[in-house]
């Protein structure tokens, strides 16, 4: 059994004012709080790079939760802004920075906004099947690389973040059965070129809002569970506009969607981890649903389960 045992995070110091990016451009401030949801924007310097994030994330870990950096079997990293321009992978440039044993087991998860919840699956099932005691999931996904501060669309929502992740049997939450989607033909929704990410926002919103409460709906069908068995939902948090027009599709549990991108922005793979960490692994909670939903187009949802929360 592989379950999450427990999570830390790093923002770089450096904050964007998003308020004085809006006036830039000519926005409002009531469209940064209302539509965006992000006040400042954590955003890595210069100087540093995918892996740069990922090493305090991983050390606040060890150091916080007594993780010795040599029982760790795996380390998984959910990127696809890593390091250079991704050969070598990150995992092995963050290995090395970590100092781990050559017996580890260290690889990139090419994956955007869903890559938490499709990450936690494919580690917890690298674990069972090649008996893993404990393993390090990453997300990391600095979209600074790839902006350009001169394109309204994406300078006013993307933040920098590093997360991780520790799964091992005595974790107190339990990974339930993702169910995991993708539509290929919205590739051009959201991607890179020349070193520069586009995006048309208006397509992202409307697959959201559409396809991401289907996919709820039906994990919740198949388990036989409704809305209101769901303690928290941790969605992505792409935007404040995209989280209250999915809350709005549950009005007897719309208290229960956590909102929470003023500091951080759209942290991308880590938004989902950075909520978990900030308002669930210490909380008196027994179900917490998780969706993330994004670039490919991809979208996940899954719910982790307080271990013995059923008696």
């Amino acid at each position: 059994m592989s379950n999450i045992r427990a999570i830390a995070s790093y923002l770089p110091e450096t904050r964007l004012d998003n308020r004085r990016q809006a006036e830039k451009f000519g926005e409002s401030e009531s469209f940064i709080t209302e539509k965006i949801g992000a006040s400042r924007l954590p955003i890595m310097d210069a100087s540093q790079d995918a892996s740069d994030l990922a090493v305090p994330a991983v050390q606040r870990l060890c150091r916080e939760q007594d993780l010795n950096p040599e029982a760790i079997d795996a380390l998984v990293v959910v990127t696809q802004n890593g390091d250079g321009e991704g050969l070598p992978h990150t995992a092995a440039i963050l290995h090395a920075k970590l100092g781990l044993a050559s017996t580890v087991a260290a690889f990139d998860l090419s994956l955007g906004c869903s890559g938490y919840v499709y990450g936690l699956s494919v580690v917890k099932g690298l674990m069972e099947q090649a008996e893993l005691k404990n393993a390090v999931l990453v997300t990391v996904d600095p979209y600074s690389k790839v902006i350009d501060r001169e394109d309204r669309i994406t300078s006013l929502l993307f933040g920098d973040a590093a997360t991780a992740t520790w799964l091992n049997a005595e974790g107190a939450w339990e990974i339930g059965r993702p169910m995991m989607e993708t539509d290929g033909t919205g590739a051009k929704a959201l991607y890179v070129i020349d070193g520069r990410l586009h995006m048309n926002g208006r397509e992202v919103f409307n697959f959201a809002a559409v396809r991401v409460p289907q996919q709820i709906n039906r994990w919740l069908d198949e388990h036989g569970l409704a809305p209101t068995d769901i303690d928290l939902f941790c969605l992505h948090q792409g935007s404040a506009s995209i989280i209250d027009a999915i809350a709005r599709r549950y009005p007897d549990v719309r208290g229960r969607f956590v909102k929470d991108i003023e500091e951080t922005g759209n942290t991308i793979s880590s938004s989902i981890p950075l909520l978990l960490e900030k308002y669930v692994m210490n909380a008196s909670l027994n179900r917490v649903l998780i969706c993330g939903f994004g670039v490919g187009l991809s979208w996940a949802t899954n719910v982790i389960q307080k271990v013995n929360a059923n008696g």
